[in-house]
């Protein structure tokens, strides 16, 4: 999937009701809709609009897909005005004068949204001209090829422009501007408007044509959030876009590329802002540091050999100030591997002490498919597993998983190629799953793996690994930011 196949299922997604969720305080699209109708009736009655031709009433067979109750279907024509432009010939353009736009511009110069035009034309023309508005929606009527042909910007500036010929101004319309052109430029409604248009060399719609196209409508509050929703997303896909360029050949791993990207993005502390207020990962460190101590001192685990320094050979890329890079074992009360009792799989049975192997654990959390058990007698004290453990893959083709274990699980033991990495903190657990789970750790793991058999990840050298340590509370909104975004990546590809 490319960029622009991702950025259109993001905005299928939109139009279809499926990108945020409905909330019944905000109304209904019927009510917009009915104040919609009042201020059209009123702008004719005014003579600042004229009245526009009878549109044909919705059938249930032309409705192509279910929306939301809050929503409604409506044809285009029914929201606002269509205007189409006045000529401005090429040579009428200047260097300085008075603001315009002209057709061909939505495709080669404007995107969605802008705020100046590149052109300008005299007084004397200005006058002649359809104006555009703040807050318009302008498309072209004319183009090269049906899939672009009605593309869609809408106008932010403060300033009234003049609008060229072979395109069209939505104005009036007492939408979202922007949720108009996300819509128009939705693949559903490029579809209708390939259906609509004529001509094969020179492409051509009407407005007219343009009007009788069916939208679906939110509440006004709704289209606020798609569109907040969908400019949050966009930089992502514009990321993906430069990094796709590059490695095209991995095209058929997506979105497991995107969510590298994400995760990578986190590491290096480029997924948030950060804010002063939350402190230091060097206070965080020192409090872990205290709490270690004190487990020593309780006898709980035993004191460590000290751990080698962080040289600056180690740091493998910049990380904010605030935060602080450590080695894994400096975070940990635990980590060490699990073992497989004398007879293998001969000692399993269908009850009794929950045994863990690595085919059991994903990234995603653990999967119970053909678990296995082991007798009491058999329970080793080294292998237990706990609840907020995390546990990883060490060894063989799976090598680099990594599952959070559940905050209710009770207790299971692990095999030999199993890791337990138990931490101090127990609420850094979730950044570190997903550092481990990150494309730095895990090309961290391949090139520590011992000889060309790969026989595995040592507990000496997970131990020893650096990992970025933010601020808590810087944590937990990476967390949370990683959570909202990879499940568009799994959305998305199967859309």
């Amino acid at each position: 999937m490319n960029a622009q196949d991702l950025k259109n299922s993001i905005l299928q997604l939109a139009v279809q009701g499926k990108l945020v969720e409905q909330r019944a305080e905000e109304g209904t699209a019927r009510e917009l809709l009915e104040q919609i109708k009042l201020e059209k009736d009123q702008l004719i009655k005014d003579k600042k609009i004229k009245k526009s031709k009878p549109l044909p009433e919705i059938t249930e067979d032309e409705i192509p897909f279910e929306i939301p109750e809050s929503w409604e279907w409506v044809r285009v024509g029914e929201i606002g005005s269509l205007t189409r432009g006045s000529g401005i010939k090429r040579t009428e353009v200047i260097e300085d004068g008075y603001p315009c736009i002209r057709y061909g511009e939505l495709y080669t110069t404007y995107r969605t949204k802008f705020e100046k035009t590149v052109s300008f034309v005299t007084k004397e023309l200005f006058d002649k001209c359809h104006k555009i508005h703040t807050g318009d929606v302008a498309m072209t009527l004319t183009g090269e090829n049906k899939t672009d042909i009605a593309m869609a910007v809408t106008y932010e500036g403060k300033d009234t422009i003049a609008m060229g010929g072979d395109m069209t101004c939505w104005s009036h319309h007492m939408m979202n501007p922007l949720y108009l052109v996300y819509f128009i430029n939705s693949p559903y409604a490029i579809s209708c408007k390939r259906n609509l248009a004529t001509g094969d060399i020179i492409i051509h719609i009407s407005n007219d044509k343009l009007a009788t196209i069916l939208m679906p409508v939110p509440p006004l509050e709704e289209q606020h959030r798609i569109v907040a929703k969908i400019e949050e997303i966009l930089p992502y896909i514009e990321q993906y876009d430069k990094a796709y360029t590059k490695l095209e050949t991995f095209n058929k791993k997506f979105p497991e590329d995107m969510k590298k990207s994400i995760l990578q993005l986190a590491m290096q502390g480029k997924l948030v802002e950060q804010r002063p207020e939350e402190g230091t990962a060097d206070e965080q460190c020192e409090q872990i540091v205290a709490e270690k101590a004190q487990l020593i001192k309780d006898g709980k685990i035993k004191k460590e050999k000290p751990l080698p320094e962080i040289t600056e050979d180690e740091i493998p890329f910049e990380i904010p100030a605030s935060w602080k890079w450590v080695r894994l074992s400096a975070i940990c009360e635990k980590i060490g591997s699990g073992s497989t009792p004398t007879g293998g799989k001969n000692v399993y049975q269908d009850d009794g002490i929950l045994f863990l192997r690595s085919q059991n654990v994903y990234n995603d959390g653990l999967r119970f498919d053909g678990i296995a058990f082991i007798s009491e007698e058999l329970n080793r004290p080294n292998s237990v597993v706990v609840a907020k453990d995390i546990l990883l893959n060490i060894t063989g083709g799976s090598i680099g998983r990594c599952a959070l274990v559940p905050d209710d699980f009770d207790k299971a033991n692990i095999n030999q190629h199993v890791m337990i990495i138990r931490l101090v903190n127990l609420d850094l657990r979730f950044w570190v799953h997903f550092v481990i789970i990150s494309a730095y750790i895990q090309q961290k793991i391949m090139d520590v793996q011992v000889g060309v058999s790969r026989e595995g990840l040592s507990a000496e050298k997970l131990k020893n690994f650096i990992i970025p340590l933010p601020p808590l509370a810087e944590q937990k909104r990476i967390v949370a930011k990683i959570e909202e975004l990879l499940p568009y990546c799994d959305q998305l590809i199967k859309c």
